[in-house]
């Protein structure tokens, strides 16, 4: 790739592989899951949502994911005013286990324990910290605008060594960066990389329409979602794949973005 702007434009449009889509109901958990047609000992990635969204607006990235080869799945669960962190972070586990330990597909895909990851939006980006806390495999994290609404954010960020993507969004009034992304990253006990999104909203990565529009700021983006899809597939692919070839989008000058980095 000859620089950040050509990584973008490939990275956002859809990788080599065919997707399927299937949903977490066989273990009795709301849910969809998204997954290349084929591949063995492919990497996984459990996402969390945020505060009201069912994870169908999240389909747009998770299905980008899929296409690169990698195994995503959104558990819908503790989708009410009130969720629970701590049952929230269990059921990403519990996602993560049926990734790895279910054959997906008709027995042609498999997925790698040693190359898995925690990723979530708002309250779904805390939950995949506190998930990720003292999980025997996670090898990688990354939060979109993380809310630090729950004391043990600040505990997990500190305990989570592996390394962590937090996106940000400049102009979030929901989830402000300042009070929100900029602590936790700071907090990381491990190597971490803070990229704001200078013009992203806390609603533009979403998709579609909900009725929880009404009461959150902003409103889903393209332009958010695009580059969200090329720089969370390349974070991905590099600590879960050990793919060098998309560094530009990991510890480079990304166009739109405001980076800060502690590897």
């Amino acid at each position: 790739m000859r620089g950040a702007k050509d990584a973008v434009e490939r990275l956002s449009r859809p990788g080599p592989h065919t997707v399927l889509r299937g949903d977490l109901g066989m273990v009795g958990l709301p849910g969809v899951v998204f997954a290349p047609e084929e591949g063995l000992g492919l990497p996984a990635v459990a996402f969390g949502h945020d505060w009201l969204q069912p994870p169908e607006r999240y389909a747009d990235l998770l299905r980008h994911l899929a296409s690169w080869g990698i195994v995503a799945a959104a558990p819908g669960s503790h989708r009410g005013p009130l969720p629970s962190h701590a049952g929230f972070a269990a059921d990403l586990r519990t996602t993560l286990d049926v990734c790895v330990g279910v054959r997906l597909g008709d027995g042609k895909i498999s997925v790698d324990a040693r190359r898995t990851a925690f990723a979530g939006h708002g309250i779904g980006g805390a939950a995949a910290l506190i998930a990720a806390q003292g999980h025997p495999r996670a090898a990688a994290v990354v939060t979109i605008a993380v809310a630090q609404t729950h004391a043990t954010v600040h505990d997990a960020a500190r305990a989570v060594t592996v390394p962590v993507l937090h996106l940000a969004a400049g102009r979030d009034t929901v989830a402000p960066a300042a009070g929100n992304a900029e602590p936790v990253a700071a907090a990381a006990g491990g190597p971490v990389w803070l990229r704001t999104l200078d013009k992203a909203s806390h609603t533009g990565f979403l998709e579609g329409t909900h009725w929880s529009d009404f009461v959150l700021s902003g409103s889903p983006d393209a332009k958010t979602r695009r580059r969200t899809r090329a720089l969370v597939t390349a974070f991905l692919l590099h600590h879960l794949q050990d793919e060098d070839r998309v560094d530009v989008l990991v510890d480079g000058k990304v166009p739109g973005t405001t980076l800060i980095a502690r590897p």
